[in-house]
């Protein structure tokens, strides 16, 4: 069954995980009309290739014009016109920025897989072992449908109070006449009516003291709620937003959140309601100690309160600044290029629609501004918050602002305390919301997490790591000066945030085994005694690593952009081992078959580089092991990492090359851990054609890695060519061919073969 046929029988609590993937810039409505054609590609590639995603955008522009063409013979004018309004959007984003969204579609695809994944094995677990969050969220919504029973009730006793009251009202006015009357009631009649109407009059009391207090207990009980969602929920949802700001589980649950927030304003506005109608029934009926005039006063000031506390929380960053270039890095943001944020109002109210005039503010409450760059934000920095754009809530996307530095005498950079990957800034946005027929007058405000400006592209890793550092020990919004004095990392901690980082651009994060040459590397032999031990920032972000001229992080950054651009399905099938020390490599392979290789990252290289190490045995039968030199983004750009494995050469002097790897670590051969990653055939493994050779001057080439060794290191039992080997030989030669060609080598003075100790262009 096609995956989003899968999504759409899950439970609602899923669903609503699966609605958070999808937005403005990249419509469920999309993800619906077009899932066959989207779950058919392969779009881990086409998010790696620019050409490829191009064509792929261009694509999904005819599907949806096909989709159009339907709508049009179903003659649904509606849905013909937001397949219309999609394809605008679509192409004024990503026109000049197709990998962008192949990256999201990619992204929501991997996000819908693990929320089946969840949803699957949440079903085996049974009810029994129901996480602890969602158990919260079970007596949260208890309380919420408590509450709204509770409004109910109010509303019915009411309604029974006014029908009392009425009746009350026309059987003493009916008495009252009547003792007027010359031919009126008896004595005995009269009393009896009294005695009736004086019931009445005790149980008018009694109704009516019992609905102040059902009002007061429900305001009691909206004030516990609303504690609990502006003091926890509220709370925990920003938490887990800056969780995924930095690369971990994707942050859900604010349509969860808006629904409750919205139920309580929705109760707190019919308890006014009934306030108002209460004030109705005293202006015709009163007595005194009337409980609604002692009370009145009171619950309409504290209903108020209420009401206004709860809006002036409503209003979220629903997304974080980010620049559409640079997706998975939020919060840095360059002077110059567009950056997007999104806002959410919390209560979603009708009355409420295109109210909230929202203005955006760059540094405002930043007093001490001296040593710190200074920024005017440029673009719409206003919008109108309406449910029409949004999917049904109460939003506003901002999508072309920008900021500018302003220009000041003398040189920021050796006056301010910081350097500028460490200066932190705040984003804040404003609202005011006024009623007059509901007495409402709010100021509203939300602030963004604290952000990076960076003033040239080389900077982001830098502000990248001073993002991952700040969400990882803080969660204080106003803490812009947090860089003066960095708190130390647990390693508990940074391990987790490490392998976010992998796993946020890949299908697969750090194991332990991993990590653990990780923390070794920060923690050196504390590592094994103090797993909990404190990395400080400089060591993590600035000082050398290991003597090397470039910091830890930036030796991580090289390694996570090296995977993003060559080595990403290597990776996401476990091929890599990666993280792994000298000593570890070799105690790995040491009692294994020769021939048996592993691949590992350079730890010399600051740009991200790539090597295996394989192991053979001497005359002697000890094990000796060879390392070739590492492989950078240059090398694999021309040949891929399986393709250099698949034709990787062993030579010296007078003997034949030979291919020293069979087994990828642990067992694996070769070729079915890479064939499929092998580059297709194609006319270059074809025999050769000696008379177009003849013609042309040129022979066809192949570029292969060959490694030279001294004739002492080739060991006398070094494998002979296995069958394998020879046969990846003649797919790029033809034995039958050679002779003929080298008869005819004097006619092509141009033809050079070129051999060096890494590559060489075979003819």
């Amino acid at each position: 069954m096609a995956q989003w046929c899968q999504l759409q029988m899950l439970d609602g609590k899923y669903l609503e995980q699966v609605d958070q993937l999808y937005d403005d810039s990249f419509p469920m409505d999309i993800r619906q009309y077009l899932s066959r054609w989207i779950e058919s590609i392969d779009w881990d590639t086409v998010a790696f290739q620019d050409s490829l995603a191009t064509v792929r955008f261009h694509d999904l522009l005819a599907q949806l014009d096909d989709q159009y063409s339907r709508f049009t013979l179903e003659n649904n004018f509606l849905l013909q016109h937001n397949i219309r309004k999609i394809k605008r959007n679509l192409q004024d984003r990503f026109q000049e920025d197709p990998i962008h969204m192949a990256m999201i579609i990619s992204r929501n695809l991997k996000e819908e897989q693990k929320i089946l994944c969840t949803a699957k094995s949440m079903e085996q677990e049974g009810e029994g072992t129901v996480s602890a969050m969602v158990v919260e969220k079970q007596k949260l919504d208890n309380k919420v449908k408590e509450m709204k029973d509770r409004v109910q009730m109010v509303d019915q006793n009411i309604k029974n109070l006014e029908d009392l009251q009425d009746e009350y009202n026309f059987k003493y006015n009916t008495l009252k006449n009547r003792e007027h009357e010359v031919n009126g009631m008896s004595q005995k009649e009269l009393d009896l009516e009294k005695l009736t109407i004086g019931r009445m009059c005790l149980e008018l009391k009694a109704k009516r003291q019992e609905v102040v207090l059902q009002l007061s207990d429900l305001l009691n009980a909206t004030h516990s709620l609303q504690s609990d969602l502006v003091g926890e929920e509220l709370l925990e949802w920003k938490q887990r937003q800056q969780t995924a700001c930095i690369g971990g589980p994707p942050n859900a649950c604010v349509d969860q959140l808006q629904n409750w927030f919205t139920t309580v304003a929705e109760t707190l506005q019919q308890v006014r309601q009934h306030l108002k109608k209460l004030l109705e029934l005293e202006q015709k009926f009163t007595y005194d100690s009337d409980p609604i005039t002692q009370k009145k006063a009171f619950l309409e000031t504290r209903a108020l309160e209420l009401l206004k506390n709860l809006l002036s929380n409503s209003l979220v960053v629903e997304r974080q600044p980010c620049m559409p270039t640079h997706p998975q890095r939020p919060l840095v943001l360059k002077t110059g290029v567009q950056f997007t944020v999104k806002l959410r109002f919390l209560v979603k109210l009708q009355e409420f629609n295109y109210q909230l005039k929202v203005k955006a503010l760059f540094d405002k409450d930043v007093t001490d501004k001296k040593g710190f760059r200074k920024f005017n934000i440029l673009g719409t920095n206003t919008k109108v918050m309406n449910m029409e754009e949004s999917n049904g809530s109460l939003a506003a996307e901002f999508r072309h602002l920008q900021l500018k530095e302003q220009k000041v005498a003398g040189n920021r950079t050796s006056e301010g305390p910081l350097i500028v990957t460490e200066e932190l800034h705040s984003l804040s946005f404003e609202s005011e919301l006024q009623l007059n027929q509901s007495g409402l007058d709010v100021k509203l405000e939300a602030m963004s997490l604290p952000v990076v400006v960076i003033s040239n592209v080389c900077q982001l890793p830098s502000g990248w790591a001073s993002i991952l550092w700040y969400n990882m020990l803080t969660s204080e919004p106003k803490n812009l000066k947090f860089f003066l004095s960095p708190p130390a990392a647990k390693w508990s901690q940074l391990s987790e945030v490490l392998s976010w980082q992998f796993s946020s651009v890949t299908k697969r994060g750090l194991n332990q085994e991993q990590l653990s040459m990780l923390a070794d590397k920060l923690l050196g032999a504390k590592a094994q005694r103090n797993p909990e031990g404190l990395i400080p920032w400089t060591k993590f972000c600035k000082q050398s690593a290991n003597e090397k001229a470039f910091s830890f992080w930036q030796w991580i950054e090289g390694i996570l952009d090296l995977i993003k651009r060559h080595l990403h399905f290597l990776w996401n099938d476990g091929s890599i081992m990666g993280f792994l020390s000298k000593e570890r490599e070799k105690h790995l392979l040491s009692d294994k078959c020769p021939g048996t290789f592993l691949l590992r990252f350079s730890e010399s290289s600051k740009d991200g580089a790539i090597t295996f190490t394989w192991i053979e045995h001497d005359v002697h039968g000890k094990p000796v092991f060879h390392s070739v030199e590492p492989y950078t983004k240059k090398e694999l750009t021309a040949v891929s990492l399986p393709d250099i494995i698949r034709t990787y050469k062993v030579m010296a002097a007078e003997n034949v090359p030979v291919n020293p790897l069979c087994f990828l670590y642990p067992d694996i051969t070769k070729d079915k851990a890479f064939q499929k990653y092998y580059a297709k055939p194609s006319e270059a493994s074809e025999p050769m054609d000696v008379e177009n050779v003849v013609k042309s001057g040129y022979m066809r080439t192949e570029l292969i890695s060959v490694s030279e060794v001294p004739p002492s290191r080739m060991q006398d039992n070094l494998m002979p060519m296995s069958p394998d080997d020879y046969r990846a030989l003649e797919q790029f030669v033809n034995p039958r061919d050679i002779d003929a060609v080298t008869n005819n080598l004097m006619d092509f003075p141009q033809f050079d073969v070129q051999m060096n100790s890494e590559f060489t262009d075979e003819n």
